[in-house]
């Protein structure tokens, strides 16, 4: 198999296990070249520290892409993750037309909301720039939350499989391609990911963890990134980053001083072993 060069988009946290510091060891660990552009580099996340630090690499994101564009550097996928402006999403639409290979693809993780609500730097402004990245990718992982504030359609804490089919579907009618939603559960004790290709749409269930955990939305994506560039189909993909996260989640259950993130590193063998 052709050896992949995947790009992707986010900010770096330094620390945290979140971001570009999981998307880097994942897709690496997948086999695959992963070559990066930070969006900002911040000394921690914001979730749970306090007095961070924050530089906005806004301003050189399109001086790295006329540099690349120069020497001709060409990528087979761009996955992008927390994008901190409208401005942002405008250069990562031109990378989609101006640094892809042949059978070049897009996947977005439109990192924005969670549990019914925006995070906190952004508006519907920001939401309505999103839907227009979202729906030209050839592959989208949102949760609930995004999906609604993509599609319009209202948001519930409970619902039913009827309720997903319609989310799903108005995903598809914005223009969106492949779907992968995450974070859906019919049961207390199960949560899973639905896949949609626009045609079939399957479901894979896995068990639900109560403890949350930060980050492991990002792991989950470059999990199904890493899966999905080695050359397995969405629903395989989506099956072994669920699985890989849950296995991350449990890795960490118990370490309290360990609350800022999942310890993903020492299960990468697991994932590695998935992926032959």
């Amino acid at each position: 198999m052709k050896y992949k060069k995947v790009l992707t988009v986010q900010d770096i946290s330094c620390v945290g296990q979140c971001s570009l510091t999981v998307a880097l060891p994942i897709l690496s660990a997948a086999g695959h070249e992963t070559a990066i552009l930070p969006s900002a580099v911040l000394s921690t996340h914001t979730a749970g520290f306090t007095g961070y630090t924050c530089r906005d690499l806004t301003d050189d994101m399109p001086d790295i892409t006329a540099h690349w564009q120069k020497e001709g550097i060409k990528f087979d996928a761009i996955y992008t993750g927390y994008l901190g402006s409208a401005t942002q999403i405008g250069y990562v639409k031109d990378m989609f037309e101006t640094l892809s290979a042949d059978r070049f693809v897009s996947i977005v993780d439109p990192a924005m909301a969670d549990n019914g609500n925006l995070y906190p730097a952004f508006d519907q402004a920001f939401v309505e720039e999103m839907k227009s990245l979202v729906f030209s990718a050839d592959i989208i992982l949102p949760n609930i939350t995004e999906a609604c504030f993509l599609t319009g359609v209202e948001y519930r804490e409970t619902y039913d499989e009827a309720y997903i089919d319609r989310l799903v579907k108005a995903l598809h009618l914005g223009g969106a391609k492949t779907v992968i939603l995450t974070g859906v559960g019919y049961t207390e004790d199960t949560t899973g990911v639905v896949i949609s290709d626009g045609n079939e749409v399957n479901y894979y269930k896995h068990k639900r963890i109560s403890q949350g955990s930060h980050g492991t939305g990002d792991v989950y994506a470059s999990a199904f990134v890493g899966a999905y560039m080695k050359g397995y189909p969405a629903y395989n993909s989506a099956r072994i980053a669920a699985d890989y996260t849950v296995k991350c989640i449990e890795n960490t259950i118990g370490d309290e001083s360990h609350w800022y993130g999942v310890k993903f590193e020492p299960v990468l063998p697991y994932y590695i072993d998935e992926l032959r």
